[in-house]
């Protein structure tokens, strides 16, 4: 079984800045892709940010310039740095991997429990 431990988060004023981790643990052969949704009250879970394994990176617009994903292959960890930090950056924070369990099996996608991120004055 794979598992997604996030850490970071927390509350900020605008336009400060908070940085998060998620570490992936298990047996599996690799990981082809990271990422982090969102969740505001009420809201639909967005797609905040992903990043593959060869560094390809995307972003929802809203975030673009200000918020920065990176992935750290060999321990399997994403990274996402938050800049700039606005109250409609409040969520819940959510890791994502898209995991292979084998050479042979196509992947998995599994999800940490959360992290909440509170951005207000």
């Amino acid at each position: 079984q794979v598992q997604l431990v996030e850490s970071g988060g927390g509350s900020v004023q605008p336009g400060g800045s908070l940085g998060l981790s998620c570490a992936a643990s298990g047996s599996f052969y690799g990981i082809n892709a990271m990422g982090w949704y969102r969740q505001a009250p009420g809201e639909d879970r967005e797609l905040v940010a992903s990043v593959t394994s060869d560094d390809n990176t995307n972003y929802v617009d809203s975030v673009k310039g200000r918020f920065a994903i990176s992935m750290d292959n060999a321990k399997n960890m994403v990274y996402l740095q938050m800049n700039s930090l606005r109250p409609e950056d409040t969520a819940v924070y959510y890791c994502t991997a898209d995991v292979r369990p084998t050479y042979w099996r196509g992947a998995v996608t599994y999800w940490g429990q959360g992290t909440q991120v509170t951005v207000s004055s």
